[in-house]
């Protein structure tokens, strides 16, 4: 586990070798994890039922103990928090992932953007930008958010 942490790290430094071929699984969890906790943080007052929809989606996502799943999502804030925009982070999912699973991104963040039971504007703003930053279709991206919607029952 800590081996794994440590190329996170690599990864962010921008440690090619460290960090192994671009960036790693470790690196597209931090980046799949990052996006996901912008969302919750683009709401003015994060709530429990945000932080659990961002913790099940990782789990869903990666095989990982739920130590290793708090870990991860404590690098995620540090890192989003220290992040000046983005595309370190959506072009990590770029590089990695095909537009299903980039589609599969934006509804879990419509998903921890429900989790409350409603949309904050800058939470609507925040995936929307993410959005153009993978290549998500508009005609995608609506749909992401009414699965999203219908799956939290609004």
């Amino acid at each position: 586990m800590f081996q794994s942490f440590r190329d996170v790290f690599a990864a962010l430094r921008g440690d090619p070798v460290a960090a192994g071929p671009a960036g790693g699984p470790a690196a597209l969890r931090l980046a799949c994890a990052v996006l996901l906790v912008e969302v919750m943080r683009a709401d003015p007052e994060i709530t429990a039922g945000e932080r659990q929809a961002v913790l099940e989606a990782l789990r869903r996502r990666f095989p990982l103990g739920d130590r290793e799943l708090h870990e991860l999502v404590g690098l995620a804030e540090q890192a989003s928090r220290s992040a000046s925009d983005f595309h370190q982070f959506t072009s990590q999912l770029n590089d990695e992932l095909d537009q299903p699973a980039k589609v599969a991104v934006v509804e879990t963040m419509w998903q921890v953007a429900y989790a409350d039971g409603a949309v904050d504007a800058h939470e609507n703003h925040v995936i929307s930008r993410i959005a153009g930053l993978l290549h998500v279709t508009h005609g995608e991206y609506i749909a992401a958010k009414l699965r999203a919607r219908q799956a939290a029952g609004l």
